[in-house]
Formats: structure tokens, C-alpha cells, sequence
């Protein structure tokens, strides 16, 4: 294998900015902000949301609004019948 040709390896924290949580892994991202986390130093990714604040994970339920939709779709694709 060529020496070069692969991206090198850095410890990254993944940090959560809605729940302040942190990810610490290894991955080819680099940022310009470090920080020493029990005494290696990690680049900091800050992400809005993680497997700790998203919804899918989290079983968080959102409501979504299905009032009417039925009524929308006949409104908008009935034909139209005239009396003759």
C-alpha cells in the first residue's frame, strides 16, 4: 500500500451543542479549536445534532400535523362534475 495515498487518523470530540455532550472517537476531520481531554489533545467538532439530542434516537415524539390532509387531497384532485 502506498504510504501517502491514505488520510491520516486524528482524535476528535464530537461535541453536542444542544445537550453539551461529547463524543470522543478518531476520525480524518481536523478542526481549528483544541482541547486537552485527560491529557490528549482532541480537535473539537461542534455538531447541533447528535444520536444524543435527535428525535430517531432519542424516541423524542414531534407532532406533526395530519388534520385535514385527506380533505386537501380530494379538494385538490376532484373532478369537477357539471350538470347538464
Amino acid at each position: 500500500m502506498k504510504a501517502e495515498v491514505h488520510p491520516t487518523l486524528n482524535n476528535v470530540c464530537y461535541l453536542d451543542i444542544g445537550t453539551g455532550r461529547r463524543f470522543l472517537t478518531r476520525s480524518t476531520m481536523k478542526s481549528a479549536r483544541k482541547e486537552m481531554i485527560d491529557g490528549v489533545e482532541y480537535f473539537i467538532v461542534a455538531r447541533d445534532v447528535t444520536m444524543d439530542s435527535h428525535p430517531a434516537y432519542t424516541g423524542e415524539k414531534r407532532l406533526v400535523d395530519t388534520a385535514g390532509r385527506v380533505e386537501k387531497f380530494t379538494s385538490k384532485f376532484k373532478r369537477v362534475t357539471t350538470k347538464k
